[in-house]
């Protein structure tokens, strides 16, 4: 029987988009709560976590979906992968605001509050609670269809390097990197929109850092997959260099608990500090599969990483199990891509 794509029928998109609006819906309940019940001072600084917590969301809802959509247009089973991985992540950082949340609206003195901040607080704590249940719920359903799609996206694999293991190892490696540099891009957008909106003041000299750093590390990531795809070693190499470069941003996560620095990043200081490994960590994963995607620069993988396997019917089809040799054979020469029959015992 037949596996259905994920989000490849009516129901999974209904699921997913359904999944999302829900979220988005729950904390926007709880942004609208909290600003009429504390007015004019919601816009303090303090409180300034719960806008930029449903901006966050709303952005991780949109951007997983056009993950997924982009992983099914490219058969691509490695970002599938990193999908789940991803959705784990919002898993934590929607528990993460029910801490954060609570902290913010504990903050506030008895006379800005009106009254007990209890009152306030038992408010929005359903629906802070009943977010990261919801999003844990739809994880399952993504792990169920893409275990179903794993077999049948790893013949695109074969179909586009041929049999040959060192050359399927490489583009598995490249698309790899790929993969890395497109949560590198949203990491980056988290830290920074936390930064911009929680805690820094438009007057300030790391305000005007942080909007610097963000043409710079756009280009970073669009050249460096751009000079891994076409394997221009000069590219690639500055992209690298630079990569090197945006680790010292790590020097941040000291300040978010230096006791000079610690209060002005109170409110948001758990997820800023989880962004900030996760992206760390997701830029050194870049640079050392970057370091192996180099190496294999005019390996006989060019072709591969430069076809259009989207308007290739060869590739999208699944293979046939009978017919002879020779049927079989004919896909390497009808696919688009000039590979050669290969035999290996590796």
């Amino acid at each position: 029987m037949a596996v259905e794509p994920l989000l490849g029928t009516r129901p999974q998109r209904a699921f997913m988009i359904t999944k999302a609006l829900i979220v988005i819906a729950l904390v926007a309940s709880t942004f609208g709560i909290v600003h009429a019940h504390l007015g004019e001072i919601f816009d303090q600084g303090q409180y300034k976590t719960l806008p930029c917590y449903l901006g966050l969301f709303i952005l991780a809802e949109i951007f997983e979906l056009a993950m997924a959509y982009d992983a099914l247009r490219m058969r691509n089973i490695i970002q599938l992968l990193g999908i789940i991985l991803f959705h784990g992540a919002l898993i934590v950082f929607s528990a993460l605001q029910v801490h954060e949340t609570r902290t913010a609206i504990y903050s506030c003195t008895l006379s800005q509050c009106d009254g007990d901040p209890n009152w306030l607080w038992n408010r929005v704590e359903p629906f802070l609670i009943i977010a990261p249940c919801i999003i844990a719920a739809s994880w399952l359903f993504l792990i169920f269809w893409i275990k179903q799609l794993y077999g049948e996206f790893g013949w695109v694999i074969f179909r586009v390097v041929g049999a040959n293991p060192k050359l399927k190892s490489m583009y598995q490696y490249y698309q790899i990197l790929i993969c890395l540099l497109k949560f590198d891009f949203f990491c980056f957008v988290g830290v920074t929109m936390q930064l911009l909106i929680v805690v820094l003041t438009a007057n300030s000299a790391e305000f005007g850092i942080t909007i610097a750093a963000i043409p710079v590390v756009v280009v970073l990531l669009v050249g460096c997959a751009y000079a891994v795809q076409r394997e221009i070693r000069w590219l690639m190499s500055m992209s690298l260099v630079l990569m090197v470069a945006s680790m010292s941003y790590f020097y941040k996560l000291d300040r978010f608990y230096d006791p000079s620095s610690q209060s002005q990043y109170l409110t948001t200081r758990a997820t800023l500090s989880v962004f900030t490994i996760v992206a760390f960590s997701l830029l050194l994963a870049s640079f050392v599969v970057g370091i192996k995607c180099f190496f294999d620069f005019d390996k006989g993988l060019y072709g591969s990483k430069t076809h259009d396997i989207i308007g290739d019917r060869a590739y999208l089809s699944p293979p046939q199990t009978s017919g002879g040799m020779a049927e079989r054979q004919s896909s390497y020469f009808t696919s688009g891509v000039p590979l050669q029959p290969q035999i290996s015992i590796e």
